[in-house]
């Protein structure tokens, strides 16, 4: 149980840099949340628009509460935005909210990557309700050593869960770019920002990438804590 809590320093700099990334999204939502479009078109006109010139008709818009908790369901088909994008016409919300309708437009166009990172959903959130309490069972009973069947299934347990994170934040990295660049896209053809206009709801785009490349960081760091583990646990035992 000490090494679990140890070990854990070596996920400090993911923890910062997601700290960072945090901060650099709140800093570009708050500022240019206060910057009106010249259209001033809401963030709900906008989506609805843009989805239905793609044929789109079926995707609902709905309302979520929250701060920046807009996501695209693909399951139920609906584009949630949050209560300060909405109705709002500032150039972040039309950002946040274009970037939404991206993410709805690579499902019509069978974007490869959000399916493959679809695909891995299920397999993580399975591995990880086992993974942590498998571990600290096997370090308790020792069992997490060379030539023990036990040991050994928590270890390749343990490499199929963070390596299935990995290639999960690995993958997301390109559909969220690929929808951040759709977002300006149709942004600027549309007609809807300008082209000063665009480049300012960019940077929030840009800014909200740094959360994901943050959790790629600290999935790898936890590989490395796992494997941290494993070694001091085979350690002590010899």
């Amino acid at each position: 149980m000490i090494l679990y809590y140890i070990t854990g320093i070596v996920l400090i700099p993911g923890i910062f840099l997601a700290i960072y990334a945090q901060s650099k999204v709140t800093s570009a939502y708050s500022t240019y949340s206060k910057v009106h479009s010249q259209s001033r078109i809401t963030a709900y006109e906008m989506v609805r628009a843009a989805l239905n010139r793609a044929g789109l008709f079926d995707i609902q818009i709905q309302k979520t509460s929250g701060t920046l908790t807009d996501h695209y369901d693909h399951k139920n088909k609906a584009i949630r935005l949050s209560n300060g994008v909405f109705d709002s016409s500032s150039v972040a919300a039309l950002g946040v909210a274009a970037h939404e309708v991206g993410h709805a437009l690579q499902y019509a166009d069978n974007y490869t990557p959000i399916k493959l990172r679809n695909s891995l959903v299920p397999i993580v959130n399975f591995t990880s309700r086992l993974m942590w309490p498998l571990l600290i069972i096997g370090i308790i009973f020792g069992l997490a050593v060379p030539g023990t069947m036990i040991g050994n299934i928590i270890i390749i347990a343990g490499l199929i869960f963070y390596g299935s994170s990995i290639l999960i934040s690995l993958v997301t990295l390109p559909t969220e770019f690929n929808a951040s660049k759709r977002a300006a896209a149709l942004l600027t053809t549309s007609g809807i920002l300008t082209v000063e206009e665009t480049e300012q709801a960019k940077k929030v785009l840009n800014a909200a990438a740094w959360t994901y490349i943050a959790s790629l960081v600290i999935a790898l760091l936890s590989m490395l804590r796992f494997l941290a583990i494993i070694f001091l646990a085979r350690g002590r035992r010899r």
